[in-house]
């Protein structure tokens, strides 16, 4: 299996929406977000497969290393080989790679987060810089088309935290900021222990509609001529927009299981808004 192959099985596996919005992309871009996205999913399992914090901190400790090998020439990892072409044909930095393995790291040592400021900084390091290397992929002629993605890339990260709330809390993990369950009088025994309620459903309509103000102020930074380019980007929004309005609709039973879209729907909605962009 080629390095190329295996980042490839890497983003097939994983059944992320983000697969979807890759398929439209040209041939070189399309591998270089791949092996990208290889690399965020490679440090994300780590945190989440591996039990023992000490065993993860040295797991990351590794791809710390690894990445400091792949920007000298010198990969390891299917990934990082995969991955090393592309550093200077699209111009990803380093310390952007290291950012993403401190976000990870983040959940080694936290799992509570008190205000929208905290948890603002950790969607930074495991997503808006996600977005700013993706925006570079993908492609870009104006400066804004980075302040877009950054802003796309937050967007995305609170809609993870809203779908995945109930298979966080079974992790010990509570990314909803305190001060905001405090606010809708939501005691954290009620998410830790699986209790829906009308209060819940009260914060979670607050943390959709902030979601989704986070798509429109994204997608007001997008100058017209970057659209094109950045079309991966918007189909992602396309897809993940859909899943709050699912979410909204189950009555945010995001505690008991998980709400997802249909590989087919995913595509439906890739391609309608690869075409009318």
């Amino acid at each position: 299996m080629t390095p190329e192959q295996y980042c490839q099985q890497k983003a097939a596996q994983s059944g992320s929406s983000f697969y979807y919005s890759f398929l439209f992309l040209p041939p070189e871009r399309r591998r270089a977000i791949t092996a990208l996205y290889a690399f965020c999913r490679e440090v994300d399992d780590v945190v989440d497969e591996t039990s023992d914090p000490q065993v993860a901190r040295t797991m990351l400790d590794w791809w710390r290393k690894e990445v400091t090998h792949m920007l000298a020439g010198s990969p390891t990892h299917p990934v990082t080989q995969a991955l090393q072409p592309h550093l200077a044909t699209y111009g990803l930095r380093g310390e952007h790679l290291q950012a993403v393995i401190d976000g990870m790291e983040m959940d080694l040592t936290q799992t509570r987060y008190l205000d929208f400021v905290a948890l603002e900084r950790y969607c930074w390091h495991v997503a808006s810089v996600v977005g700013l290397m993706s925006a570079r992929i993908f492609g870009f002629t104006d400066e804004r088309t980075l302040q877009y993605a950054e802003k796309l890339g937050l967007a995305f990260q609170l809609t993870n935290i809203i779908r995945d709330v109930g298979e966080d809390a079974r992790r010990g993990r509570i990314y909803l900021p305190a001060s905001e369950l405090q606010r809708f009088e939501v005691p954290a025994a009620d998410i830790l222990n699986s209790r829906h309620s009308e209060r819940f459903e009260a914060l979670m309509r607050f943390q959709l509609e902030r979601a989704q103000r986070c798509y429109d102020d994204a997608l007001a930074l997008l100058p017209p001529q970057d659209r094109r380019p950045q079309r991966a980007g918007l189909i992602m929004a396309a897809i993940y927009r859909a899943l709050l309005v699912e979410i909204e609709r189950d009555g945010f039973h995001v505690l008991q299981h998980k709400i997802s879209l249909t590989p087919l729907r995913k595509l439906w909605l890739a391609w309608k808004t690869w075409v009318r962009c």
